[in-house]
């Protein structure tokens, strides 16, 4: 299982999302913490190392930045877009 981690800047999006969106977001990211390799797409084909993730759900799209080495492995939410 992977640590999730954000900044306020996507708390904010996060705690302003509508109650169907906020659900739908938290389903998938328990889905991406236990998998993120599995469970998201490469960002851009410029990232070196493919760590940099999207997924887009129905309602958000998210940019993630997954980070493998000890002692945590993290899933860093990098941006969350509400799409309507």
């Amino acid at each position: 299982m992977y640590k999730l981690d954000y900044s306020k800047a996507v708390e904010a999006v996060w705690d302003a999302l509508p109650d169907g969106a906020k659900a739908e977001l938290e389903r998938a990211l328990v889905v991406i913490c236990q998998a993120p390799w599995t469970h998201t797409e490469p960002r851009s084909g410029d990232d070196l190392y493919g760590i940099e993730r999207t997924r887009a759900l129905q309602h958000t799209a998210l940019a993630l930045l997954v980070i493998d080495e000890p002692p945590v492995r993290r899933v860093y939410l990098l941006n969350l877009e509400f799409l309507g």
